[in-house]
């Protein structure tokens, strides 16, 4: 009986959850009022997992690559409005370490007219 009762104590006390914010910003490059349409928010999320904790198997967790898909989701050259956020899962075997970019995907009115 104390086996069981230390394996669910142990899985709960190793297992986690923190996020936090890491940026905000009111675009990804200079852009004038009026000099672009707004084509919708957006939001992606690029994650690197861990084998327990410390051994990396996959790549990621970029955020310059979370930026650049977000802005391609909708075809668009910038965004508006971006927050940028980090969180960290950790389970008994496998952890992940995520950075989320959530946005207003735009199109510069220059880059329309090519």
């Amino acid at each position: 009986m104390r086996i069981p009762t230390f394996l669910a104590l142990s899985g709960l006390l190793f297992a986690g959850c923190i996020r936090t914010p890491i940026a905000m910003m009111p675009s990804t490059k200079p852009l004038a009022p009026g000099s672009y349409a707004e084509l919708g928010p957006v939001e992606e999320t690029d994650c690197l997992w861990f084998l327990f904790s410390v051994i990396p198997i996959t790549t990621g967790n970029d955020f310059q690559a979370a930026m650049r898909d977000a802005i391609r989701q909708k075809k668009g050259d910038a965004l508006i409005q971006v927050t940028a956020e980090a969180y960290y899962q950790n389970f008994l075997l496998v952890s992940r370490y995520c950075t989320i970019v959530q946005g207003i995907a735009v199109r510069s009115n220059e880059a329309s007219a090519r």
